[in-house]
């Protein structure tokens, strides 16, 4: 199983540098006017995203492997915590390919500002999922 802990852990890593970076892509998009700009944005973009999105799905499959097979913390009010903010974590991926699609169709009616904080959802949900699963407070 420590096999499986190592991969999760490598997973969740490579996920996370994902969703750091990906949101900063669009501050830049929000900024720009310059039509070669956007579109060389767009593809970094995409090439991230569609990166990205597997190593989720990794992520999360090495950790479902984990919880069924140590049954780690089952019944233990910190696991339910960690598995709530999980779930908030997926759908902040799937919110960040909304956006990504309206982009894409030039649809983006948000600025610069919103996704400077847009950006800081994942570090945010980082630090309490780390919380949770050191100090296990519940």
């Amino acid at each position: 199983m420590l096999w499986i802990k190592t991969f999760h852990i490598l997973f969740v890593i490579s996920w996370f540098a994902g969703l750091f970076y990906l949101p900063r892509i669009y501050v830049n998009l929000a900024q720009t006017q310059d039509p070669a700009t956007t579109a060389c944005l767009l593809g970094m973009a995409r090439r991230l995203y569609r990166f990205v999105t597997p190593l989720a799905a990794l992520a999360l499959i090495f950790g479902l492997w984990l919880f069924l097979g140590y049954r780690i913390g089952q019944g233990q009010g910190w696991m339910h915590a960690k598995l709530f903010f999980v779930v908030v974590l997926v759908a902040y991926h799937y919110a960040c390919g909304l956006l990504l699609k309206k982009f894409a169709a030039g649809q983006n009616t948000r600025s610069h500002r919103f996704y400077r904080w847009f950006n800081e959802i994942p570090v945010i949900l980082l630090l309490i999922i780390i919380v949770l699963v050191v100090v296990r407070p519940f």
